[in-house]
């Protein structure tokens, strides 16, 4: 099996992309970090390809996940057998909003 392809459009610091981040690390997934925030052009390429504004925005093998969660990403790796079920625990939560205080 080949390994996918993955462009994650994140944030750096919120609880979202923090959790897409869990979810790769946890398969060891390779995986290209695009800042969303601090390069206004990769916000626009993320705009461009999901259709919409909101992020984390994953790409996988040219498949666009838009407005996800870490666990709506690993629900997809698994159900494209993309990755194989693991005991292994996420190493930050994989389901948390941005905090109020830090839209970062």
């Amino acid at each position: 099996m080949n390994p996918p392809k993955i462009i994650a459009y994140l944030k750096p610091s919120c609880g979202w992309s923090k959790g897409v981040r869990a979810i790769m690390q946890k398969y060891a997934l390779a995986y290209e970090d695009r800042d969303i925030i601090n390069n206004p052009f990769i916000y626009t390429e993320m705009v461009e390809k999901s259709g919409q504004q909101l992020s984390p925005c994953v790409e996988v093998n040219g498949h666009m996940l838009a407005d996800v969660s870490g666990d709506e990403v690993e629900a997809y790796l698994l159900k494209a057998r993309l990755v194989q079920p693991t005991v292994v625990a996420a190493d930050a939560p994989t389901n948390r909003a941005c905090d109020a205080h830090h839209h970062e």
